[in-house]
């Protein structure tokens, strides 16, 4: 097998069959063995039933549905573990990442790339709030992560047989796939390209979900975090000592009596917030180690379908 590619896909009735469309398209004039893995994340929709017409139509594509929605990251790390090609790409199914770059990913693979990244120029169809937000986590992340992580780019990347066979064999329960990306090193190269607005359904990924996703991403791959809560402690109780060293020689040379009760409970509540933040941010690591010790596997896959003829000569029958 040349190409494996990997589309996770939840609830995209609605777009399916022209991604599909596009995607036969640009396989069948590359010229190499191939495989499409579509991999349901438990999808409540027809998603399911089409892609089961859609492999009885196309002998190229190998059909897996997990036991229930486990989550992108989950998806993708099984369509990794389920891909055979010399080269892996991952893309998504909504067509916001065209398939028609294909071509030039597999171009810089040859060229020696082991991850071949592509960086989002132009991000259309989003909201300059989601676009603002993204470009803040992006810079964010980059200067506090323990490894670079590129910025603007996504989950739309070729890997080689080695970075895939790297990538499958880290543990971790909690996985921010672009932070593994990332870990496993290698030879890379990035294609700039414009990403195009959806071409049907609804996003499965609303504000308070990349949220989430953002805070995965930070606590799995930095302990910024934690040194923040040190040192903010570090400071408050050094304000608090100069705060009283203040006071008590306002008392002892100029007679003062201490007053200021409403200061005393500003104060209190303060650093109260403070502590509840830092024990928040601790919490948060303690949550991904109690993850992490409980073992269980990052998804389980009800039925798997292989592809029956996986080559390019098959589509075009």
């Amino acid at each position: 097998m040349a190409l494996s590619v990997v589309v996770p896909v939840f609830n995209e009735e609605a777009v399916l069959v022209e991604f599909q469309r596009r995607m036969n398209a640009v396989l069948v004039g590359l010229g190499v063995r191939y495989e499409v893995i579509y991999v349901d994340d438990g999808s409540t929709d027809q998603t399911a039933h089409l892609l089961q017409r859609l492999q009885r139509s196309h002998p190229g594509i190998s059909y897996a549905r997990l036991t229930r929605n486990f989550g992108k990251e989950a998806a993708m790390s099984a369509g990794l573990q389920l891909a055979s090609g010399e080269a892996v790409v991952v893309i998504d199914a909504d067509l916001q990442d065209p398939p028609e770059l294909l071509p030039a990913m597999l171009a810089a693979w040859r060229g020696g790339a082991d991850v071949v990244n592509m960086r989002r120029r132009e991000r259309l169809g989003e909201s300059w709030w989601k676009r603002a937000t993204a470009s803040a986590f992006y810079h964010f992340i980059e200067r506090v992560s323990d490894v670079p992580i590129a910025r603007h780019v996504g989950d739309f990347r070729l890997f080689s047989r080695r970075a895939v066979d790297a990538l499958n064999q880290l543990p971790e329960r909690g996985r921010f796939m672009k932070g593994l990306f990332a870990w496993i090193g290698y030879p890379q190269a990035t294609i700039d390209y414009e990403r195009a607005a959806r071409a049907a359904g609804e996003t499965k990924w609303p504000f308070l979900k990349l949220v989430g996703l953002a805070f995965d991403g930070i606590t799995a791959f930095s302990a910024a975090p934690l040194k923040v809560a040190t040192l903010l402690g570090m400071a408050s109780a050094g304000s608090a000592f100069a705060y009283a060293m203040f006071f008590f020689f306002k008392a002892l040379i100029l007679g003062d009596a201490v007053q200021g009760f409403p200061t005393l409970i500003v104060t209190m509540l303060f650093l109260g917030g403070l502590q509840l933040l830092c024990m928040g941010m601790l919490g948060e690591y303690v949550a991904r180690i109690f993850t992490e010790t409980k073992g269980r596997p990052v998804y389980l896959i009800d039925v798997y379908e292989p592809a029956t003829v996986p080559s390019n000569a098959s589509a075009g029958r």
